[in-house]
């Protein structure tokens, strides 16, 4: 004969323990975030009570910091050994540093065109800067084609300083290339 168990009446009066509630999104990040906010406050507080016994004095920034705070724009490294490739990269550089302009050598805030920063880098060399103007016209002449006539109407064609930039640091590879 089987075994049979005895069946237990279900008490009617308790109520069905309800399904897990369940939380969207920012209700679960706002849960963790009060959760993470009690430990870092205890581990804050734990920092604390750890580090009070150990003695402390107050770092003066004259004893760590020596040398000048402002030291300006770093010195241009001279990449190039011949005096005009030199020299158009001192132009170069004078245009990233100083800003590029159109239709003026140097404009009202000291911007300057292609020429304009050869000029100023030549240092009143007119033979190094004639010659510096040369590889730079020879180097447009590469790029756009023959109908370029000077190194001012390139540098007035362009409305940002993306393509004279580019010239000038072409013409002192090319000025480097020839031994100038």
């Amino acid at each position: 004969m089987p075994k049979t168990h005895p069946v237990t009446a279900i008490d009617q009066t308790t109520p069905a323990p309800a399904p897990p509630a369940y939380l969207s999104l920012e209700e679960r990040l706002t849960l963790i975030d009060a959760a993470m906010t009690v430990r870092l406050n205890e581990a804050a507080v734990a920092y604390e009570v750890n580090t009070a016994h150990i003695p402390t004095e107050p770092v003066d920034l004259a004893d760590i910091v020596t040398g000048p705070l402002d030291t300006g724009p770093a010195p241009l490294p001279e990449l190039y050994p011949t005096p005009v490739a030199a020299l158009l990269q001192r132009a170069h550089h004078r245009l990233l540093t100083d800003g590029w302009c159109a239709g003026a050598l140097v404009d009202e805030d000291g911007a300057r065109c292609m020429l304009g920063a050869i000029r100023a880098e030549a240092g009143g060399n007119r033979g190094l800067e004639t010659d510096a103007a040369a590889v730079l016209l020879d180097a447009i002449r590469r790029h756009f084609g023959n109908h370029v006539d000077t190194v001012p109407s390139c540098n007035d064609a362009h409305d940002t300083d993306r393509v004279p930039l580019r010239m000038v640091d072409q013409a002192a590879h090319l000025a480097d290339a020839r031994g100038l």
